[in-house]
């Protein structure tokens, strides 16, 4: 449940008969919460009103606990939509952090899908699992969480490879450029979640120089929200500015190795004949 004060802060619990909800504008017992209709608003001890409804799956993931930094809703939004991923798609996401992608993901695929989220480290992943199974209301049947590091090549068990997606939120995801083209069927899709543009840099290299990959596309998105009162409008002071990079590449055909991309490249980015001889 999530109550939204006049002022628009947003406060969620988890209903239990007898227990109650206190700010210091007074308390709310849960059983007057039990059964009502979403969108009522009811009334703290103090009179303040609240309007209580569902939290939306964006307002879960911001306010979950945390090991690590979750995937915020503007980027996880831009992975499901331009990382195509869709019903019963099968989805290799790595790291799961504090299972927020991990939730949007597993509503994407539908119970239909598979989703294998690989978690290095088993604090992190006990924080993602209580996460997940709070969200759904328990264990999520199209999800395998694993604790360990992401394989460095293709594994033997059937039910770890032919994805249709990968996504990748490590620190160095460019290590695993190679393996993921062992994973991912043809025409299946990469997607890379990077903070720095030094990330940004070598991962996308890394897709060019693999060749079994698309030309890699790079972007990242901001959000930023308007002040709308009567003839009041103007964009708020405030905005979601940089959170991340998103590069995604499609996946070649087996044996397959990309054409020469024609672009005319960065002065130095690329090594020139007779660079390194002085005669040259």
């Amino acid at each position: 449940m999530q109550l939204t004060d006049e002022k628009g802060r947003k406060h969620r619990l988890v209903l239990a008969a007898g227990r109650s909800f206190h700010t210091h504008r007074g308390s709310i017992a849960h059983d007057d919460l039990i059964g009502v209709d979403e969108g009522s608003v009811v009334r703290a001890s103090g009179g303040t009103p609240y309007i209580a409804l569902r939290p939306l799956l964006a307002d879960y993931t911001v306010s979950m606990a945390r090991g690590a930094t979750v995937v915020y809703p503007k980027d996880a939004a831009q992975i499901l939509g331009l990382g195509d991923i869709y019903p019963g798609a099968r989805v290799l996401e790595a790291g799961a952090g504090s299972g927020a992608l991990s939730c949007w993901l597993l509503r994407a695929v539908g119970e239909e899908g598979h989703l294998v989220s690989y978690e290095r480290r088993a604090d992190f992943a006990a924080v993602a699992r209580d996460n997940v199974e709070g969200y759904f209301g328990g264990p999520h049947p199209a999800w395998r969480l694993m604790v360990g590091d992401l394989p460095s090549s293709r594994p033997d068990e059937p039910e770890l490879t032919d994805f249709d997606r990968v996504v990748l939120d490590l620190l160095a995801p460019w290590e695993h450029v190679a393996a993921a083209a062992d994973w991912l069927v043809p025409g299946g899709l990469i997607c890379c979640y990077v903070a720095t543009t030094t990330q940004l840099s070598r991962v996308t290299e890394a897709l060019r120089e693999h060749g079994g990959y698309t030309e890699p596309s790079a972007w990242e998105t901001m959000q930023r929200e308007w002040h709308a009162e009567g003839l009041a409008v103007r964009p708020e002071h405030k905005m979601v500015g940089h959170t991340g990079f998103l590069v995604t590449a499609r996946k070649l055909a087996r044996g397959v190795t990309a054409p020469p991309r024609r672009r005319r490249p960065a002065k130095g980015a690329y090594p020139l004949p007779g660079d390194g001889d002085p005669q040259g």
